[in-house]
């Protein structure tokens, strides 16, 4: 009787020590917390025998991540106090934007596991040293150079001729932090626009298309990539995806075998968008590299077998990759802040079949900001031209409009 009574007496304790071992799920930590940590944070909330809890650095209260879920630690990107103490909170730390401190996260590898890895990040972040470990390892790059004085940016046009894009190395994106020269009076309108910015300067590509390939790498080195599609900007913003890119299935494999062997050359684990050129003349030109999920992937969440998020997840945690098999044609629509307006707006509805929108929760809207995404899905085979003709129709039912 006695035993019989410790047994009882004992059980609950037992049993919540036996849940604590069992619920072994990992503590994520993401630095960024707007749109891609939001639907990372979903992704992650759909997974939870494997990850248990989500905390994301961001500077902006309530941001989206924490809108579906995700602790919060209010702070500026680069903040060393902070990157060190979600470290010392997470089980991994992976990125949503490149903005984070890659020295701090060096030092803290030993503290918890970081992906893709800081050694990665570093190289993203500055674009001239990114160019030149892609030109290293023989992946095609436009030609480019470093810019110290007015003097080489003169010479560099006397090689590559008239338009050259003038870039500041860190800190741009959506376009921002390019100068398109067209003529040598621009020169000094450029150097002011960018005094005191470390710059590099690319020929201009000539392009029929810009495509991205979003890519993959788990921890145990499997590799996959999603089928290449094509990118429409407005403004250098992303405005239009087209899911498969309407090009020739030769261009389509060479861009993936590109993507593949830039994933065997960057360390670290997750899913990586890589943004392309193609020519005029059908060559593949590697434009950029974004070391985390991509806005040009989001037609993923209704198009694939597998989102982007999820597999980036599934990727860092070490989890066999899932299927990129491109289930439905798709069109990802951009919604973008309008130019001339800042201030709480009105969120969009639409009713339309095989429409999906999906809004970031940001309470204000401003200029260019992007404000949430529609995926136009191809579930009846009209085929990507009557989705254009539709999609242009939606457009104007979901422009964003002041409260």
């Amino acid at each position: 009787i006695q035993m019989a009574f410790l047994i009882v007496s004992i059980f609950p304790k037992l049993f919540v020590i036996g849940m604590f071992f069992f619920n072994m799920g990992k503590i994520l930590g993401i630095i960024g917390g707007g749109q891609l940590g939001m639907m990372l944070t979903e992704a992650a909330n759909n997974m939870k025998s494997e990850i248990s809890n989500v905390i994301v650095l961001d500077p902006t209260k309530n941001c989206p991540a924490s809108k579906v879920g995700a602790e919060q630690i209010v702070a500026d990107f680069k903040d060393a106090t902070a990157i060190t103490d979600l470290a010392k909170k997470c089980d991994i730390i992976t990125y949503e934007i490149e903005s984070g401190d890659s020295q701090v996260l060096k030092s803290l590898e030993e503290v918890c596991e970081i992906n893709p890895s800081p050694e990665t990040l570093e190289i993203i972040q500055d674009k001239l040293v990114q160019k030149k470990f892609l030109a290293k390892n023989n992946i095609q790059v436009a030609e480019f150079s470093e810019i110290l004085s007015k003097e080489q940016i003169e010479s560099k046009i006397s090689e590559f001729g008239l338009p050259v894009l003038l870039k500041t190395r860190t800190g741009a994106y959506d376009g921002r932090g390019n100068f398109k020269i067209t003529s040598l009076g621009q020169i000094p309108e450029a150097l002011e626009v960018f005094k005191g910015q470390s710059l590099m300067i690319e020929k201009f590509v000539d392009f029929k298309m810009e495509v991205s390939v979003i890519a993959s790498r788990s921890t145990s080195g499997e590799i996959r990539t999603y089928p290449l599609v094509e990118n429409i900007h407005e403004d250098n913003i992303l405005k239009m995806t087209i899911a498969p890119a309407r090009i020739n299935e030769t261009i389509s494999k060479n861009a993936e075998e590109i993507a593949h062997k830039t994933m065997e050359v960057l360390h670290g684990a997750g899913v990586f968008g890589i943004e392309m050129f193609v020519t005029n003349d059908d060559q593949v030109l590697i434009n950029e590299i974004a070391p985390r999920v991509h806005n040009s992937g989001h037609h993923t969440l209704q198009s694939s077998k597998t989102s982007q998020f999820e597999q980036h997840l599934r990727a860092i945690l070490g989890l066999e990759l899932g299927s990129t098999e491109l289930v439905y044609n798709t069109i990802m629509y951009n919604i973008l802040g309008p130019r001339d307006f800042t201030g709480i707006y009105k969120s969009p509805s639409i009713d339309l079949e095989n429409t999906f929108l999906k809004m970031y929760g940001k309470l204000e809207s401003k200029p260019q900001r992007k404000i949430g995404h529609v995926n136009l899905v191809d579930k009846d085979n009209l085929g990507t031209e009557k989705l254009l003709e539709i999609i242009n129709t939606v457009s104007d039912s979901i422009k964003i409009i002041p409260a």
